[in-house]
Order: C-alpha cells, then structure tokens, then sequence
C-alpha cells in the first residue's frame, strides 16, 4: 500500500456517519479504456466491423496516452453513441459477463483493490463510476465487489440501444450522480472518499472530504496542490481472479493484447485489399 493512503482509510469507527469511496474506473481501477477492451469480442460478435476497431483502437490510444480534450472526449463519446445504435443489449451484457475475466482481470491494480478492501472493511460502500455504459461497467464493478455503480444511461426501447443518452456520466455529471446517491444513501460526502486519474474528475473530487489524484499528470498534480488532493501512484496490475472471487460466468481462456489484435486485423485487411 502506497504512504499516501491516509490511515483512516482503515479504521473502522463506531457509530460514525454513513460513507462511500467513490472510484473513477479508466486508469484509476483498471490501467486501460473500459470500452475499447471489449473490441474484440463485438467484433467476433458481429457488433463492430473492422474499421470500427481500427477507430475505437485510435480513441483508446488518444484515451491512453492522456490527450482526450473535452472536445475530443465529446467527438468520442458521438461517435460510441452512434455505434451502438441498434445493438441488442442482452447480447452486449453476455458478451461483457463472460469475457470480463480475460480482458479486465490482467489490467486491475493491486493499489486499487486494496483499497476497495480497506475501506469495506472501515464499513464504507464502494462505488464505482465511469463515462462507460452501464452494461460495461455493471459487470466489472460487480467482480470488484462494488456496492453500487453510476454510469453513462443509454437509451433502450425494444431490447436494442437506440443510440440517445439518458444521462452521461462524465465530467459535472460525475458529480451530480455522487450527490444523488448520498442523497438515496445517506452518505456523509464530507466524510467520504473518491479517487481518479483524470481533471474531467475534479468536481467529483471536490464533492467529497478526502479525495485524492491517481498517477497524475502536470495539470491535475497542480490542481490537486491546489485543492489539497492527495496524490496516489499505482503502478502494479495484477491477475484479478485469484484474489476476488469471479461471478459464475464462462472464463475464456487466454489473453490477446488489444493493440496487437488491431495490428493482426491491419494486416488481414492490407492482405485482402492487396
């Protein structure tokens, strides 16, 4: 456990006000793009074409190396909503249940589920929230033990997305959604806890007692200097399965970076075209 951890993170305390730890998904929990993992499989699935992996493997590597502008995240965020127009939401779900395990556990990191672990055990609900659908992140959250989750709410009528959003969980919504759940809840924000990567965060961590920045870069170490922020470095993914219990899904076996599956997509499209 990183020193910066504050020690009342795990210290249960008796009759003490209902709290939360709030926890950014991308690259807070997990060292890569939620939605751009799941590329594969849709393909195999018959939800993305070839060119639409070569593009969400483009927005995954902008998304990586931390150049998503609030201009570029919203052409994103267009462009993932006008993908998923028509797709069947309980294929979607089956797809993500059972390969979370394979495209999610190896990109987990050991500082952030010890984390979770501590403040469980301190009695404090564990949320996780992402700009991603609730279909994504439902099941993730789900092996991580999360008590409850905020998410982006995509449209659905008969079955199938229609390609509208109800709410998108990203920047102040992220904070909109916090305050709503302690409202439902009853969590005492000033007393609870959220961490994230990303500046788009900053009013969700402002909105708690203790927030603190994960693997920060120039603007948001500032920020968080500024606010007085802690600042975390997670630097070790790890195995996910064996130390959390996974849902009764089926496991499949094996993992193939996504960058090298867009490269092998590449060259079979190359060889076809040639």
């Amino acid at each position: 456990m990183t020193e910066q951890v504050p020690q009342t993170a795990s210290r249960t305390l008796s009759h003490a006000p209902r709290t939360a730890a709030f926890f950014d998904l991308d690259k807070t929990i997990i060292a890569t793009s939620s939605s751009a993992a799941f590329s594969r499989p849709f393909l195999a699935g018959g939800l993305l074409s070839h060119a639409d992996v070569l593009r969400s493997a483009y927005a995954h590597f902008v998304f990586m190396i931390g150049n998503a502008d609030a201009d570029q995240t919203e052409r994103m965020r267009a462009h993932l909503s006008s993908l998923v127009t028509g797709w069947d939401v309980e294929k979607v779900r089956q797809i993500v249940t059972q390969t979370v395990h394979e495209l999610i556990d190896p990109y987990v990191y050991a500082e952030a589920v010890e984390l979770i672990a501590e403040h469980h055990a301190a009695g404090r609900d564990v949320v996780v929230v992402s700009a991603s659908a609730a279909v994504l992140v439902e099941p993730i959250a789900a092996v991580l033990g999360a008590d409850h989750v905020l998410s982006t709410q995509m449209t659905v009528e008969d079955g199938r997305f229609t390609g509208e959003i109800d709410f998108y969980n990203y920047g102040d919504n992220k904070a909109v959604g916090v305050r709503r759940l302690a409202v439902s809840e009853g969590y005492d924000l000033t007393q609870s806890f959220a961490y994230s990567d990303s500046i788009t965060d900053a009013p969700m961590l402002a909105a708690v007692g203790h927030a603190f920045v994960v693997n920060p870069d120039r603007v948001l170490k500032r920020r968080a200097a500024q606010s007085g922020w802690g600042v975390l470095a997670f630097t070790r993914p790890i195995a996910l399965r064996p130390r959390i219990e996974p849902l009764p899904v089926l496991a499949v076996v094996g993992t193939v970076a996504l960058g090298v599956t867009v490269w092998l997509i590449w060259r079979a499209v190359r060889r076809r075209s040639a």
